[in-house]
């Protein structure tokens, strides 16, 4: 396998938030002036990856996407109709675009996630294992990168990611100390604690 750089994106965007309770769906929350799906596209954004690819699903996202994003040749959308079936089928619609782009690599994050940062995007992307993945104090979190070739390894089915490929390929992963915080906003008990690092 070769270690480059990784040069494609892909947010994951396209579950119900089932566990949440708020009025909005959550990424729709607004979180200190802003949704935490615009803070999580944000972050990604600013992290200038050649190629962002957004799976969307279960809520209408485009007024939080700019008209400048979508016409961008760096930046695609592309909607995931199986989104019910869980976490592992956004991924293969993700997989697709980043094969028919020609990526050997791409670095996976989550968009329920709003305060992995930038530069945590960054990091796990100029890894030189072909298996890597974010640490916050310690523990792992998102975005993840994964080469090409373990790309068939990935689930189909059901609500995982990559996270499965850790215990079968630990000799091929790289854990990688970033800054921020991978915190999902699960319920509504994590606002406060989003906000808070969000501010900071």
């Amino acid at each position: 396998m070769k270690n480059d750089v990784a040069s494609t994106a892909i947010l994951l965007s396209a579950g119900s938030g089932s566990r949440f309770s708020g009025t909005n769906h959550k990424l729709l929350t607004e979180i200190s002036g802003q949704t935490v799906f615009a803070w999580a596209l944000k972050n990604l954004m600013q992290a200038n990856f050649r190629h962002n690819i957004v799976v969307t699903g279960a809520v209408d996202l485009s007024s939080q996407i700019s008209e400048t994003m979508i016409s961008s040749d760096n930046f695609q959308i592309v909607n995931n109709s199986n989104w019910q079936t869980g976490m592992a089928s956004s991924l293969q619609c993700g997989l697709q675009i980043a094969q028919s782009l020609g990526a050997s690599t791409v670095v996976i994050g989550l968009a329920d996630q709003p305060a992995i940062t930038p530069s945590s995007w960054q990091r796990v992307a100029s890894a030189t294992a072909p298996l890597a993945v974010a640490t916050y104090n310690g523990v792992r979190g998102n975005p993840v990168r994964v080469h090409a070739e373990l790309w068939p390894l990935l689930p189909t089915t059901g609500d995982e990611g990559a996270r499965s490929l850790f215990k079968s390929h630990q000799d091929l992963l790289e854990e990688i100390v970033c800054e921020g915080s991978a915190l999902d906003l699960d319920t509504t008990n994590d606002i406060d604690t989003l906000t808070r690092l969000l501010r900071q």
